[in-house]
């Protein structure tokens, strides 16, 4: 039976894959760390221990006390927070990633790595973006996913590390709020609309982005940690994909449940710009051939289990 330890488990990818994870294999079999306390139901659905991943002894220890096979990595500073403190999201993204690879290595547990959408930058071929293709990012959270996707093959290569990965899109979730990304607007708008009716978005009407709805995300995360390794020629970094949304498509798509809901707009120069740098639609064709991904959600879908389980959140 696996034994999973999941770092960063309270975040916002966190807060839904442990419970799924824990519902897929026994609430016992999942581990929950990160360096603040979980609450609701990812406190009260299995063990949590408080870890920090830049502390590779802490981490090591949690890892062979509770003699867990398999690591999925979550813990990092999303791509606008990373902007604002760089020293902070290299010291986190890269170097708790890299004391998880030994710690995978000395423990021989399988591992898995999330990338981004912000491995991208502005040379790349915006529309669709190949699974292999130039990856020159602008952000420091985008410099050190492309590292991260690195490493993550250089352990694989070089040690037989079993270590597998996405690339998310940005994400779409009631859960957990906002953490940060430059895709938060993409969470916010749901919020404002059943609290206030309006909102005011950061990003011009039409920015195009890759989005996923969570529930799909934690799909891939666990589907590509499954998947027959005889099958995978990538094994990391894998593109995946939804749904293309603009702010203004989003908006409408909302109006068909609200239709009095109003979108203004007050860009925010610096995550127009981290926007301006990613893809605006992934080609995720190897995910689909080599592991048979598949996106449930798509926008209309999204958008209205998205209202109602916000209208049944205490104090929306």
């Amino acid at each position: 039976m696996k034994r999973i330890l999941v770092t960063g488990a309270s975040g916002q990818v966190g807060s839904e894959l442990v419970p799924a994870l824990r519902e897929r294999y026994g609430s016992d079999a999942v581990l929950a760390t990160d360096i603040r306390e979980p609450e609701g139901a990812l406190a009260e659905g299995g063990p949590f221990r408080r870890v920090d991943c830049t502390d590779r002894q802490a981490l090591e220890h949690a890892v062979r006390d509770f003699r867990a096979d398999t690591i999925y990595h979550l813990a990092a500073i999303l791509s606008a927070a990373g902007e604002r403190d760089p020293d902070q999201a290299y010291r986190v993204n890269l170097g708790g990633l890299k004391n998880a690879l030994e710690v995978a290595r000395d423990q021989g547990c399988a591992i898995f790595i999330p990338s981004s959408i912000a491995a991208f930058g502005p040379s790349t071929p915006p529309d669709p973006t190949p699974q292999d293709t130039i990856q020159r990012p602008t952000t420091m959270y985008g410099v050190t996913k492309v590292a991260g996707e690195l490493l993550a093959d250089y352990y694989h290569l070089r040690f037989g590390v079993d270590a597998r990965g996405v690339r998310y899109p940005g994400l779409i979730s009631y859960v957990t709020p906002p953490g940060g990304g430059t895709t938060d607007y993409a969470v916010e708008i749901f919020y404002a609309a059943v609290q206030q009716g309006r909102y005011t978005c950061f990003l011009r009407p039409d920015t195009q982005l890759d989005m996923m709805y969570m529930p799909d995300a934690i799909r891939a995360s666990i589907e590509v940690m499954e998947a027959d390794p005889r099958r995978l020629k990538h094994r990391n970094a894998f593109n995946v994909t939804a749904m293309q949304l603009t702010p203004a498509t989003l908006a409408e798509a909302i109006r068909e449940h609200l239709p009095h809901f109003v979108i203004e707009y007050q860009v925010d120069p610096l995550r127009q710009s981290i926007a301006d740098s990613w893809p605006r639609r992934l080609d995720d064709s190897a995910a689909r051939e080599e592991w048979g991904w598949a996106p449930r959600y798509d926008l209309r879908a999204m958008v209205a289990d998205m209202l109602e389980n916000l209208r049944k959140k205490p104090g929306l």
